[in-house]
């Protein structure tokens, strides 16, 4: 379990079924006979997808994303690799098939941790804002920040 809001750890189950923390897992349908042995998980759904692009993004091993934010979401989902991720005020370690909500003007920061490259998904809007660096007074205070302020790169 993690103790971010934004991140929901892969969690595959005993019988080898995927499924990450928190997102319940529901019947395919309410009823029918023209399926079978199949269920139903909405891992990113209502206001989090709108007309959406879906890309893949790889960071080498060592290296990072942008420090910033912006007003559209974003919807992640870890493929391979370790790192960490920083939403808002918390620092969350990053495995494979986890996936991360990066709320609208929240800041964030994806790193590779391992030796190999963390690649990931990350759905977003197609119609979006250009992102926002920090200020030169923003960076101070995040910088100075207690928790996530060793892990971010400007």
């Amino acid at each position: 379990m993690s103790d971010s809001p934004f991140v929901r750890p892969f969690c595959p189950a005993d019988d080898d079924a995927y499924g990450w923390d928190d997102v319940p897992v529901h019947a395919y349908k309410p009823t029918g006979t023209h399926f079978r042995g199949i269920t139903r998980q909405v891992l990113f759904g209502g206001d989090d997808a709108p007309s959406v692009e879906w890309r893949y993004f790889e960071v080498a091993p060592g290296g990072h994303s942008t420090f910033e934010r912006h007003e559209h979401l974003h919807a992640v989902l870890i493929l391979r690799g370790n790192g960490q991720v920083v939403v808002g005020d918390t620092v969350s370690p990053l495995a494979t098939f986890d996936l991360v909500r990066v709320p609208p003007m929240t800041w964030h920061q994806f790193y590779a941790t391992g030796d190999a490259p963390l690649g990931f998904l990350c759905l977003v809007a197609e119609e979006r804002d250009r992102p926002q660096r920090p200020t030169e007074d923003e960076a101070a205070a995040l910088t100075a920040h207690p928790v996530i302020g060793p892990h971010v790169r400007l």
